[in-house]
């Protein structure tokens, strides 16, 4: 592991990033800054290394675009209706930072915070400590996630936290693949298999109604690989007027004790496979659908729509709002735990 200073922010604190190597070539980059994944080099079926995430040359340009680039999401991933919710009798109002409801959150989430960062082996760990009534949230939160790159071509996040008041916490992760490199077109022709057998009913705001619906015969069934262009401009579940997938796909109905093979995105033009492990009950699908920010990714490249796609590991958006979900809430005394791989190879 090396470490550099990656920038300064607006108040004076230095953000650092630190890469990641391992015997195979394979690096990444991670800076402080809101947890975010920075650079991703992965071989392809020649052995030819390419950085397979999007994001940005510089810390000014992650403190001043939106997109959630790489970064790190809490305290809730996802959105929650209405920007509210209940808690043994107390109603809590959260950053209500999209069109009524909060996103990701809410204003200045997780993304958007210096964390304290620590070596260990081929380990980084971030560790941030979420003061009560932040964002709205209730409870002292103290998060900290594990980046770990193994021999066999392996990014593992562990995410740990513990709170001092029952609260709500759904973490991960937003990465942006394009598994022929960030700066290669589109990735309609990269094909999926999510093992999901439902997907949550969004309404128009993309915040689920609360039912739990069948993917059969649906743009949302991917049991089978199929290429994600195939049925991006499909009229139903709302895969059009979404502009493509913005879903949660649910493969369990609570998290698991361990990792289970979730998914495999493949890309035919380079070879190289990324299968997605995890003891989260759903992935969020997003096809970069709102990826036009005027900001340009690293070399100058542009950002366009679709030529990414994000398989967030997460608990059911707006969970604590419908008590059919997952569970949503995290109590003193509990440890929340979660992890996600992110397993590459090439054929």
């Amino acid at each position: 592991m090396s470490k550099e200073i990656f920038g300064r922010l607006p108040d004076g604190r230095i953000a650092e990033a630190y890469t990641l190597r391992n015997a195979n070539g394979m690096a990444v980059k991670v800076t402080n800054y809101g947890g975010t994944l920075l650079q991703l080099l992965v071989p392809d079926r020649e052995g030819h290394l390419r950085d397979v995430i999007c994001g940005y040359d510089c810390l000014e340009d992650y403190c001043r675009s939106g997109g959630y680039q790489g970064a790190l999401i809490g305290r809730w991933g996802n959105r929650i209706g209405g920007a509210c919710f209940t808690i043994d009798g107390v109603t809590y109002h959260v950053g209500a930072n999209e069109n009524g409801n909060s996103l990701h959150g809410g204003f200045n989430g997780f993304d958007r915070k210096l964390w304290d960062a620590d070596e260990k082996d081929n380990s980084l760990i971030l560790t941030l400590i979420s003061p009560d009534g932040e964002e709205g949230f209730p409870g002292n939160l103290t998060v900290t996630v594990t980046y770990t790159l193994t021999e066999d071509n392996r990014l593992i996040i562990d995410y740990m936290a513990q709170t001092d008041k029952k609260t709500v916490l759904n973490l991960t992760n937003h990465a942006y693949f394009n598994l022929s490199g960030f700066a290669s077109g589109d990735i309609l022709d990269h094909e999926l298999r999510l093992d999901a057998n439902h997907y949550l009913e969004p309404d128009a705001g993309r915040v689920p109604t609360g039912r739990l619906l069948s993917v059969d015969g649906t743009p949302l069934d991917f049991r089978t690989a199929k290429p994600i262009g195939r049925d991006i401009a499909a009229d139903s579940c709302g895969v059009s007027s979404y502009g493509g997938y913005d879903h949660c796909l649910v493969f369990a109905d609570a998290m698991m004790d361990e990792p289970v093979l979730r998914g495999e995105l493949y890309d035919p033009r380079s070879g190289r496979l990324m299968q997605v492990w995890t003891n989260c009950p759903c992935i969020q699908l997003y096809t970069a659908n709102s990826m036009t920010g005027p900001v340009p990714f690293k070399g100058g490249y542009p950002q366009q729509a679709h030529h990414a796609v994000c398989l967030e590991t997460e608990l059911m958006p707006d969970s604590m709002n419908h008590p059919n979900f997952t569970p949503a809430y995290l109590e003193p005394g509990e440890t929340f735990a979660s992890r996600t791989v992110y397993a590459f190879s090439a054929k």
